[in-house]
């Protein structure tokens, strides 16, 4: 029968047997790897391994990303302007049917400058809306053919305070065209758009000045530096077949010449581009001073 000492020699021998076959090592727990020790990379079982679920995003990550897709995508439609933003339509001061000293004195003003070819009446009618408009379309203005405060400031700066005389339909006081530079040499017909005339120049000084009326907007009388190409008293339109007497062509098929419709219409019509005249007796008369080769300006 074995004695004491062998048998804690056998139960040692025991112990040491178990704790190889476990292949184990007892260690206290820690949060990371023991010191010294280089960690493995392959995985410690060959068992297929289930991805878990993304993890859900925290709120500050949702917003992140809530902002980044509102920056890139294109908004559905666009915002409507505050209405503290849009500019306001321009005071209506005058218009079709009004009636008084204000409204005559509009009819004198456009009278100046060529817009209206009438007695003023102080009765805001048809004619008047129609010269309103033109004036309003050749200044980039809305078409409206009412007298707001943009159109009656235009209109009060290219013009003068009129006389009793013009009120009252007994006379008409046309501002000086302001000649451009380009007319101060040689022999020239200076062409204004803004006062609707023409001065017969020669070396800087004006001999005659007459009224003129130009092309639509859809037939508009070219505007810079030209030459009478050739004259033609007695002339008739090829293309419309109208008279176009005492014609001195400067650009093409656009030439000043006698207006028939002009002295009857006034500037209730236009010319399908040429610089038509009126006053029959001063186109006659220029026509026999200008020669081939003068200079023409049809200037703003």
């Amino acid at each position: 029968m074995p004695n004491a000492r062998t048998r804690t020699v056998a139960a040692v021998a025991a112990m040491l047997v178990a704790a190889v076959t476990a292949g184990c090592k007892a260690e206290a727990a820690t949060d990371g790897p023991p010191a010294g020790s280089t960690p493995s990379t392959a995985p410690t079982s060959s068992a297929p391994t289930t991805p878990s679920a993304p993890p859900s995003p925290t709120p500050s990550e949702a917003a992140s990303e809530s902002e980044s897709e509102s920056e890139s995508a294109e908004p559905s439609e666009k915002p409507s302007p505050s209405p503290s933003t849009q500019t306001p339509a321009p005071k209506v001061l005058m218009a079709p049917g009004a009636k008084g000293e204000q409204v005559r004195e509009l009819q004198a003003r456009l009278a100046q400058i060529g817009w209206f070819d009438d007695k003023p009446t102080g009765t805001y009618g048809p004619v008047t809306t129609a010269s309103v408009k033109g004036f309003q379309g050749k200044r980039g203005l809305p078409v409206t053919g009412s007298t707001d405060t943009v159109t009656w400031q235009r209109l009060l700066g290219m013009t003068t305070k009129p006389t009793r005389a013009e009120l009252d339909g007994k006379d008409v006081n046309k501002p000086k065209a302001k000649l451009d530079p380009r007319c101060t040499k040689g022999r020239v017909m200076c062409i204004s758009k803004t006062t609707r005339t023409l001065s017969w120049m020669i070396d800087g000084k004006v001999l005659s000045t007459m009224d003129v009326r130009f092309g639509s907007q859809y037939t508009p009388t070219r505007e810079g530096v030209f030459n009478v190409g050739w004259k033609s008293r007695d002339h008739v339109s090829t293309i419309y077949d109208t008279p176009m007497p005492y014609a001195m062509f400067f650009s093409g098929g656009q030439a000043v010449h006698y207006s028939s419709d002009f002295a009857a219409r006034g500037y209730n019509g236009a010319s399908h581009g040429c610089v038509n005249v009126r006053d029959k007796g001063a186109i006659a008369a220029l026509f026999d001073q200008v020669r081939t080769g003068d200079k023409v300006v049809v200037y703003w």
